[in-house]
């Protein structure tokens, strides 16, 4: 009973990554620049939405002082 399991569940798995296989040969990849161009994007966007969190930080720290 177990050499059936592994044997079905080889064929499964091997089935899978022929799957997993044909569908990465169907994707189309980015040129080096486009990844260049988004990955900067990615870079600016990010730093500029942790200044807006750490201005927002430090008003309400500087009002709950004020408060308090």
């Amino acid at each position: 009973m177990s050499a059936r399991t592994t044997t079905k569940s080889k064929g499964k798995l091997r089935t899978y990554f022929k799957g997993v296989r044909s569908e990465l040969k169907k994707v189309i990849w980015p040129s080096r620049k486009t990844l260049t161009n988004h990955t900067g994007i990615v870079i600016l966007i990010s730093l500029i939405i942790s200044l807006l969190v750490w201005a927002l930080d430090l008003i309400i720290t500087r009002i709950l002082a004020f408060i308090i």
